[in-house]
């Protein structure tokens, strides 16, 4: 009996001094994703979740799909301001869906804290390349004046009402004057096989799903849409060339609730943007056609609301809803 008294003693005495430090350890971050796995984005935060463990500690990837994104960036919103619950702001949630949405579960300009920018992917202007030899069109120059002498005649497709692709070519459509019919369909996949099968005539598509048909010799890029030329596509002009000002750029970002300390948003802004930083980082984002952007959060608060504000008009002028 005294011996088992002993042993019981020396097992408490070890489990007490082993608590402090399985307290002391960091607690796990959640970095929830609002898109299904397997995509750019999820892809992208995966990476820098390996790249942050040695500053943060373990950061799980939590998928929450639906509703454009809204599902995901809502349970950010109304997570506790801690620091343990992150997650992605992305062109759709925090610059379109509140003004394609007629309800919103959350506000994109108070509901959130900016911790940084991390990701632009240009997107580009792609015809068929067989109708773009029929039609002799060999650039942008080219696109406008037969849609300007045709009108009508010319068509694009998108992945919906309201999505990137159908935004971006309503903008193209009122800078440049000309009219050409919208094709949505359902998602991106299916709008790149239209345009390969010659259903459609031109997409302005996401350069990391376009890029392998570009090279394959099936689309012919004639412009992207970023402001400047892109590496990434080299010997393909800007869209801003032909139309002054031209922008229209996928991006995500890193975001906490809003009223997280400024203390810890400056410990989760200074790890992801040393990961993005990383040589490493650069290359593996290469291979997805994605440029990494570290920010501070005030330039990633402020860039935010700059997409809101252009967003605003080119979805009221496209005229797309969501009930």
């Amino acid at each position: 009996m005294q011996r088992r008294n002993i042993l019981l003693s020396t097992v408490l005495a070890v489990s007490a001094f082993a608590a402090p430090a399985a307290f002391a350890a960091d607690p796990v971050i959640r970095l929830v994703v609002p898109y299904a796995p397997g995509g750019p984005l999820d892809v992208t935060s995966r990476i820098l979740a390996e790249r942050v463990r040695d500053q943060l500690g373990t950061v799980v990837i939590d998928n929450k799909a639906g509703a454009g994104g809204n599902i995901g960036a809502d349970i950010i919103a109304k997570a506790a301001p801690d620091g343990l619950t992150i997650g992605l702001s992305a062109t759709a949630t925090h610059a379109v869906n509140p003004w394609l949405y007629t309800k919103m579960p959350f506000n994109a300009a108070t509901d959130f804290s900016a911790i940084t920018q991390m990701v632009r992917v240009p997107n580009v202007l792609v015809m068929n390349t067989e109708r773009a030899k029929a039609l002799h069109i060999s650039n942008v120059q080219d696109l406008i004046a037969y849609a300007k002498k045709n009108p009508g005649k010319l068509n694009f497709g998108s992945g919906g009402n309201g999505s990137s692709g159908h935004l971006a070519g309503e903008m193209m459509k009122r800078q440049a004057g000309i009219f050409a019919v919208h094709v949505p369909y359902r998602g991106a996949n299916p709008a790149q096989l239209a345009l390969l099968s010659g259903e459609v005539d031109f997409n302005i598509d996401n350069l990391a799903a376009a890029s392998a048909n570009i090279h394959s010799g099936k689309l012919t890029a004639l412009a992207v849409t970023s402001l400047h030329a892109s590496p990434m596509l080299p010997g393909v002009p800007p869209l801003a060339d032909t139309l002054k000002g031209f922008e229209i750029d996928t991006w995500w970002g890193l975001v906490a609730p809003a009223n997280t300390p400024p203390d810890v948003i400056n410990r989760l802004n200074k790890a992801f943007t040393d990961a993005l930083k990383d040589p490493s980082t650069k290359t593996r984002f290469a291979s997805l056609m994605a440029e990494p952007v570290p920010t501070t959060p005030a330039e990633f608060d402020k860039f935010m609301a700059s997409e809101r504000n252009k967003y605003e008009s080119v979805v009221k002028l496209s005229g797309a809803k969501v009930d």
